[in-house]
């Protein structure tokens, strides 16, 4: 395989203006590398792609884990995480980063030392976004959808957005509702926006600061609640990104910042980096679910919780596999990526959820974003109708048992990590 040759896996959230297209001689594997970029920077992407084969670890597939083992690990785990659980009774103790005991409409974490926000958010990807088949008709419903995730009932006060999503059209949408929720005098909800450090932004920090202010426009604010770097794909240092995070801090234009897809090394050095100007990294997000634990197996979630940062897990729902809707009779539309297992391999799992749905009188997707609590996540899911917002909800207000998780972590996936993408 040469050095251009990366895997459809490796494609993660880069939404294309046009594509740069390689065929691996050796294996025949057509593979596509999706950029936000004008034809004339092909040659420069390019060139970036054989320097990162150089300098970072190949596609890895994480070695499988027994049974036996993964039930040991879970309930290990879940000793050691939720010893000091609060009881059911009783709201979360503010300053957490993530839910201890059973996660309701009240409990509130903490990230960046500032920011309270809910136990699960809600990722806006497919606002506007044609990917998800968006279209302008579909607005009405996202209004109500809004409108629904802001009841006190519903409780999630936490969003995720990014500036490529839609090419920005996910933040422009969520800029409206913001203006109109100040107009009704509603109390405005937590909003985390993303930085893409594509390889032709070299110039830092302005190639930042000039995103994050086209960021803020298109928002509607005066300053961003959390700003996270979308991937690891710069070609500048951790610590020349962090020195630039740390300037929007310092400019009062951002409040927290956070990162995305980080691998263990990388994100103990925008750590220490950003711990040199006196500010705690917030959060790293991750995939996790039932169909990608890597990121526990592999130590990652242990690792931030021990530096105080929040793990958010994208994916919790295997892009609509772990809902119930799909099976291999009617599988997911193509081009979903993440954890894109065929549908008869996951009937094991899915059987288990089903299960356990039933016992708790939930819907399987409850039991999935459920799951991602339990593992100290904070997990985003999407929602584009007021049915969904809902039914996303209803995984707050109890708590999967241990021998539930185990049996879960039983019939779970590993995953892998990428060589372009999810390092974390």
């Amino acid at each position: 395989m040469n050095a251009f040759c990366i895997k459809k896996h490796d494609l993660g959230s880069f939404h294309c203006l046009s594509f740069l297209k390689k065929t691996s001689p050796s294996s025949q594997l057509s593979v596509f590398v999706k950029f936000v970029l004008p034809p004339s920077k092909v040659y420069s992407s390019k060139h970036w792609v054989q320097q990162t084969h150089q300098r970072t670890l190949l596609h890895t597939q994480p070695p499988l884990v027994s049974k036996l083992q993964t039930r040991v690990i879970s309930l290990a785990q879940a000793k050691m995480t939720f010893s000091d659980s609060v009881s059911a009774g009783n709201p979360q103790a503010a300053g957490t980063i993530y839910v201890q005991g059973v996660p309701t409409q009240e409990t509130r974490l903490t990230l960046g030392g500032s920011l309270s926000v809910s136990p699960m958010a809600i990722g806006t990807w497919s606002w506007g976004d044609s990917k998800w088949g968006y279209t302008p008709e579909m607005f009405k419903d996202i209004a109500a959808t809004w409108d629904t995730l802001q009841d006190t009932e519903v409780g999630i006060n936490f969003f995720d957005t990014a500036e490529i999503y839609g090419k920005g059209e996910s933040e422009r949408i969520i800029g409206k509702f913001l203006k109109k929720s100040k107009e009704e005098g509603k109390i405005l909800p937590v909003i985390a926006t993303k930085f893409v450090p594509l390889p032709w932004r070299l110039r830092f920090p302005s190639s930042l600061l000039t995103s994050l202010k086209a960021s803020m426009e298109r928002l509607g604010v005066d300053v961003v609640d959390l700003y996270q770097i979308h991937g690891p794909i710069s070609l500048r240092s951790i610590e020349v990104i962090a020195d630039s995070l740390a300037e929007a801090v310092k400019l009062g234009i951002v409040k927290s910042v956070g990162v995305s897809n980080y691998s263990i090394s990388e994100l103990t050095r925008m750590h220490a980096a950003l711990a040199k100007h006196g500010i705690q990294l917030a959060s790293n997000q991750v995939e996790f679910s039932l169909l990608r634990r890597y990121p526990e197996t592999s130590g990652l979630i242990a690792k931030c919780h021990e530096l105080g940062v929040a793990v958010m897990s994208y994916s919790p729902l295997g892009m609509g596999r772990l809902t119930g809707k799909y099976n291999a009779e009617n599988p997911p539309p193509s081009g979903r990526y993440f954890s894109d297992y065929p549908m008869e391999e996951l009937a094991p799992l899915l059987s288990v959820m089903e299960s356990i749905a039933k016992k708790h009188n939930k819907p399987m997707s409850a039991v999935a974003l459920n799951y991602n609590i339990c593992k100290g996540t904070i997990p985003l899911a999407g929602a584009r109708n007021p049915q969904q917002a809902r039914q996303n909800a209803q995984a707050l207000g109890w708590r999967l048992s241990e021998e539930e998780i185990a049996e879960l972590d039983g019939v779970a996936r590993i995953g892998r990590t990428t060589l372009f993408w999810q390092h974390g």
